[in-house]
């Protein structure tokens, strides 16, 4: 698919656009908190 034709579909679907947009924002904010906290374990 390119640029264009994903643009295009976008165009025609706003809330698969707004959707799309809301999980960006989501794992912008949840994305370190999580990788934050796994914490591994050595010597066992």
């Amino acid at each position: 698919m390119s640029d264009s034709t994903a643009a295009e579909f976008l165009k025609e679907h706003p809330r698969l656009l707004a959707a799309l947009f809301g999980m960006t924002m989501l794992m912008a904010q949840v994305g370190p908190a999580v990788a934050g906290n796994g914490k591994s374990i050595s010597g066992i």
